[in-house]
């Protein structure tokens, strides 16, 4: 595929392939490590919808400008400052981010032309959600996955209810609650991505896409999109990383075998531990903010059953609720703005918590949610 400029927030182009055409998406800010504001999710969305009627694009490559990442989430800053614009709500561009968001993130989920996420380098948050929804999501050897909103005072979104909720046994949990780092082979055993591909191969598969004659019918390309990518994945068999989630199972079902949800956060900070997957794991939640621990575990629970549209209805309720309350801005200040890593959080201990404060983040905030018509 030609050389694009990266001058745009998100580049778009239509490349003509042996038959049909592939729409290429690139987020290119660079500097900020590809991470979404609400523009380009505007701009995502606009795209999506139009190509999902145009016959002539068979199907989507989406990917990161640059070798660091993919993305790295949202522009939590920006949401800060709404936040603090506006404290306790309405938080106008933060709530407007978040519903577009995840409508946007429902959209990915849902559209029937094959979408191939190439997602090289660092994945968080935002970033985690667009390549969770696509069809074929393709991890390298520098990928790194985590889902540290534990830390700030928000929680695994962007459809992070759905997939972490389906993640083997109780792996999905401990990631939410811990923060833990993951890689490319850890994302394809909880189900986040489905193939490792080294990634000196990207412009061969892309290549390869390219020489697809493409049918106007959603299942076979689908069908070329695996055919494609498959050899590509078994040629990278021995170049992929050892998983970490897999190896730590065990461990990880004992430490969330708890009576409740005070004794399992009780249970993974008391860990005397050399492993250092499992001490970064105990130190992410020990530094994070309890109440977010709190939330996190009960969003993962009312969800366990949702289907998707519920789960994003669900998910902009907590967030609309999380973004109007102090330790959110608490926890990006410490971390993101001063800097100091010394969150003044409300509660020193999961168990100081009162109820009544945790049940008000699962009541609705407005008449009707804004992402209600997803069905």
């Amino acid at each position: 595929m030609e050389e694009l400029l990266m001058s745009e927030p998100i580049i778009f182009a239509e490349v003509p392939a042996a038959g049909g055409s592939i729409g290429r998406i690139t987020l290119s800010i660079e500097a900020t490590l590809n991470s979404l504001t609400l523009e380009m999710v505007d701009l995502l969305q606009e795209k999506l919808d139009a190509w999902a009627g145009d016959d002539g694009i068979a199907a989507v490559f989406i990917e990161g400008a640059g070798e660091k990442a993919f993305c790295a989430g949202g522009d939590v800053q920006a949401l800060y400052r709404s936040a603090i614009e506006q404290p306790g709500g309405p938080c106008d561009y933060a709530e407007a981010f978040f519903a577009r968001e995840y409508r946007m993130n429902f959209t990915l989920h849902t559209y029937a032309k094959p979408i191939v996420c190439w997602g090289h380098g660092i994945v968080m948050g935002g970033g985690l959600g667009v390549m969770a929804g696509c069809s074929h999501r393709v991890v390298t050897e520098r990928t790194r996955i985590a889902m540290p909103e534990v830390t700030i005072a928000l929680f695994p979104d962007v459809g992070g209810s759905w997939f972490l909720n389906h993640s083997p046994g109780k792996t999905g949990e401990f990631l939410a609650l811990t923060g833990a780092s993951i890689n490319a082979a850890d994302a394809i055993y909880i189900g986040i991505a489905d193939r490792f591909i080294s990634s000196e191969h990207k412009q061969a598969v892309l290549d390869g896409l390219l020489a697809q004659n493409w049918s106007v019918e959603s299942e076979k390309n689908h069908a070329r999109v695996r055919h494609v990518l498959r050899p590509f994945a078994e040629r990278s068999l021995s170049a992929s990383p050892a998983g970490q989630v897999e190896p730590h199972a065990a461990t990880i079902a004992q430490l969330l075998d708890g009576d409740d949800v005070h004794d399992i956060i009780d249970k993974i900070i008391a860990q005397e531990t050399d492993d250092p997957w499992l001490s970064k794991a105990r130190d992410g939640l020990a530094h994070g903010s309890r109440l977010a621990a709190l939330w996190i575990h009960r969003q993962l629970w009312e969800t366990r059953h949702s289907g998707l549209a519920q789960v994003f209805q669900q998910e902009i309720q907590l967030a609309t609720n999380i973004i109007r309350h102090p330790e959110f801005t608490e926890g990006v200040r410490a971390l993101l703005i001063d800097k100091d890593r010394n969150p003044a959080w409300l509660y020193p201990t999961s168990r100081e918590v009162p109820q009544a404060v945790l049940d008000g983040f699962f009541e609705p905030p407005w008449d009707e949610n804004p992402l209600a018509d997803l069905g």
